[in-house]
């Protein structure tokens, strides 16, 4: 696995994962090395202000890079579609998404289908939606003070559990299933719903309620909300993968049940 800083070799050591650098400028030959043994890669670096970072330093030599690859998962974002006004967005509808990070995850997409297709490499696009889980969730925010229940009238936000996105992405990667994939839960809701149910769970009151028109965010905050759409798993569950979180109250009355929120 790599990461950006030196730093957290030790975090990825204890977890049993055997840490390489890459901060997106060069292809140390370390880690040279190592893709070129890999049969499998997921890519969930970010693109910055241009194209997506490895295929900037690779491009159409990626095959040549990693002769024994047969399947790449590229960790998108259900961002791509921009605002759909509340409604259902498939792996078909159109990307919509205005801002520059979404336009540059849009392209990044086509970088990587579009390699995987000279190359003969399978490649899936699997668009995330919110991420929580251990340590990133309602009771966290709760716990610290940052919960804020912000209510805009007819907004909705799609989520899904760390363990299934990971799980997921394995079930596709031992499969070798290539292709665009939502990975989100079955029940998109209000976030403010979400804050409520934790705290009830936690047996504390929850944040009042603040319309969005008065709330303080920052501008990537309120960014957020300049969209709405709901995110349709159908495609997900007809590949027959089954989600272990699929709604936000399952996975918060587990995981408060066990403790596993911190």
């Amino acid at each position: 696995g790599t990461t950006r800083d030196a730093t957290k070799f030790g975090a990825l050591e204890a977890a049993g994962i055997s840490p390489l650098q890459f901060d997106g400028s060069s292809i140390p030959q370390a880690l040279a090395q190592e893709m070129s043994r890999a049969t499998h890669l997921l890519h969930s670096a970010a693109p910055g202000a241009g194209p997506d970072p490895l295929l900037a330093l690779l491009g159409a030599s990626l095959a040549e890079a990693m002769p024994k690859l047969r399947w790449a998962g590229y960790l998108s974002t259900v961002g791509v579609y921009g605002n759909h006004d509340g409604n259902w967005v498939d792996e078909d509808s159109a990307c919509l998404a205005t801002s520059k990070r979404g336009i540059a995850r849009i392209e990044a997409e086509r970088q990587w289908l579009d390699v995987g297709k000279a190359s003969g490499i399978t490649v899936a696009v699997l668009r995330l939606a919110g991420i929580y889980g251990p340590g990133r969730n309602a009771f966290t925010k709760l716990e610290d003070g940052s919960a804020h229940r912000i209510v805009k009238q007819g907004q909705l936000f799609s989520r899904v559990h760390v363990a299934d996105i990971a799980a997921a992405t394995r079930y596709f990667a031992v499969r070798a299933t290539g292709g665009i994939f939502n990975l989100a839960d079955n029940e998109p809701a209000p976030p403010q719903d979400v804050i409520a149910y934790a705290a009830k769970l936690m047996g504390v009151e929850p944040p009042p309620e603040i319309p969005f028109e008065e709330a303080e965010m920052s501008p990537m905050a309120r960014s957020f909300y300049a969209d709405s759409r709901r995110v349709s798993n159908a495609k997900l569950s007809a590949s027959g993968y089954e989600l272990k979180y699929p709604d936000y109250r399952t996975a918060l009355s587990a995981m408060w049940r066990d403790g596993s929120w911190r």
